[in-house]
């Protein structure tokens, strides 16, 4: 068995380059030419996990199949390559720190001094070169956030020093960088690439491969000059230009010859790519598709990575479909039952998004009761699923007091309601109802017929539920629980057989499409939304 490869991708001069992107692209092109890939990402913050962080801060939260909240560039792992990405693929100085500290709390270190090398360093090393993971991977990537010179990150920089000298051409290191263009000058600098790969020269790294950010593109006498004044091979300096698509990312560089030079740099064959046809095909139809849909996303976070995977999947469903499909935001916060339909005005399909606490729930609510009465293909997702519960329990079964427990305590139908080993619970980080669960659909539903199986799996992230106290009420009045969890008898779809399409999941449907593997509930939705 071949010996386990290692890249490392960092990032230069600012941050939100897409080293996310670039990481998931390698991945791509490596499992293109027949090889086992995994990718990690470790974040410099000292939050254990993203779980806890305002999306403002750092966009939506992204829930692995085993229940661990991570960086959203997990979600862009498994849109591109298909995996599926678990605890180990998130790492974050928080759980590092942790774990050195629960390790020391315990005594394993002898009454050693605790220092950040080599204890932080050799607890790094041994989670990127995944001691614990019994599955062999040809190659793991792993992705460093923040900006080299970062304070937090020099532990992270020296762990892959100290990789990089033990693992000899085992390990290859991507340094992605930007390079801006002076409008005023007329020409492209170099400059700021050139002092970031100093820095990294000052940690004791030499890059290997570098991919060069630019909204326009590099003359190759550029990529010459970055070459030789940052003693990088002319063949391994690669520009990563603005793109229509991100999905256009991987076959741009392997265009450029990316796969290559990394697959010689650590001394790997390069093998047949024909793998690459079906995201070829994903991108004739994304040239092809020509009719757009508006799909309105009635949310209270006002920023495109808060929803990203929902985005992402409507994106890829729509393509699949033949369409492209315009996220447009409707804030909750502004909705009135006066204002509702100017705000919904010229939109083929309703997503009520998820969320947590009260701000902007009325919002929701009075837009789910717009598109159920309207007819408008209709699409709850968590917390959105629990707006069109709530909804339905106040203008159809008559309690005009309905709400969540979560948001009205001393409510007398609480048709939403936490689950019971959730009421003791005092920590908010990783106590919810997390991961994958099991669910069973109903036979005949809009749902089981949308996935072509009655056994799913798919992921949570919420506290409350459904009140099953409510259930025959809802069936009778024509509400469906057409999902329910096997073991706890949990709800965890609701649909209206009335409606064109209105269907609400408790749990997150954007977490397990792919561009190769579409939701079926994304696909179906955009489908009828399009009118096909």
């Amino acid at each position: 068995m071949e010996q386990t490869r290692y890249i490392f991708v960092t990032g230069g001069v600012v941050s939100s380059l897409g080293k996310g992107i670039i990481s998931s692209s390698i991945g791509n092109l490596l499992q293109a030419h027949g090889y086992s890939i995994t990718i990690q990402k470790f974040d410099p913050y000292i939050n254990i996990d993203p779980g806890t962080l305002n999306p403002y801060e750092h966009g939506e939260c992204y829930v692995t199949v085993d229940g661990m909240e991570t960086d959203l560039d997990l979600g862009h792992y498994e849109r591109f390559t298909g995996i599926r990405t678990t605890k180990g693929n998130s790492i974050t100085t928080g759980r590092i720190y942790k774990a050195v500290i629960d390790k020391e709390r315990k005594g394993d270190y002898l009454g050693k001094t605790i220092q950040v090398v080599p204890h932080i360093t050799d607890e790094i090393k041994r989670r990127m070169r995944r001691d614990d993971d019994p599955v062999h991977y040809d190659f793991i990537i792993i992705e460093v956030g923040g900006t080299i010179g970062d304070i937090e990150s020099a532990p992270f920089m020296e762990a892959i020093r100290q990789l990089r000298w033990e693992l000899g051409e085992r390990a290859v290191c991507v340094h992605l960088t930007y390079v801006p263009y002076l409008k005023a000058a007329g020409e492209f600098k170099t400059k700021p690439t050139q002092h970031s790969v100093k820095e990294m020269q000052s940690m004791g790294i030499q890059p290997d491969v570098l991919i060069l950010r630019t909204e326009y593109h590099l003359e190759d006498n550029l990529l010459k000059k970055v070459a030789a004044f940052c003693n990088v091979d002319i063949d391994c300096v690669f520009q990563s230009e603005d793109l229509p698509s991100i999905y256009q990312v991987p076959t741009n560089m392997l265009r450029q010859g990316l796969d290559k030079a990394i697959l010689g740099k650590t001394g790997m064959p390069a093998r047949e790519i024909a793998r690459m046809s079906p995201w070829r095909t994903f991108l004739s139809k994304m040239e092809a598709a020509e009719r757009g849909i508006r799909i309105g996303l009635v949310g209270k976070y006002d920023l495109q990575d808060a929803y990203k995977s929902i985005r992402e999947s409507l994106f890829i469903a729509g393509i699949w479909n033949g369409v492209k499909v315009k996220p447009v935001f409707v804030s909750s916060e502004e909705i009135t039952e006066e204002n509702i339909g100017s705000k919904l005005e010229g939109m083929q399909g309703v997503i009520i998004c998820p969320g947590f606490g009260s701000r902007g729930i009325e919002g929701k609510i009075i837009a789910a009761k717009y598109c159920r009465t309207h007819d408008i293909p209709t699409f709850g997702i968590c917390l959105g699923m629990q707006m069109m519960v709530i909804e339905f329990a106040r203008d159809v079964l008559g309690y005009s007091d309905a709400n969540s427990r979560e948001m009205d305590a001393a409510t007398a139908h609480g048709v939403i309601d936490l689950m019971e080993d959730q009421k003791n619970v005092t920590q908010m980080g990783g106590t919810m109802r997390l991961g994958a669960y099991d669910c069973h659909l109903k036979e005949g539903s809009r749902t089981a017929a949308a996935y072509g199986t009655q056994d799913i799996s798919e992921r949570h992230r919420h506290r409350y539920e459904f009140n099953n106290a409510f259930r025959t009420e809802y069936e009778a009045a024509g509400m469906v629980c057409a999902g329910v969890n096997p073991e706890s008898g949990l709800v965890e779809i609701v649909e209206i057989p009335s409606n064109r399409w209105y269907v609400g999941t408790q749990f997150h449907p954007e977490y397990s499409g792919t561009v190769l593997k579409p939701h079926p509930l994304f696909m179906d939705f955009i489908r009828t939304a399009s009118g096909e």
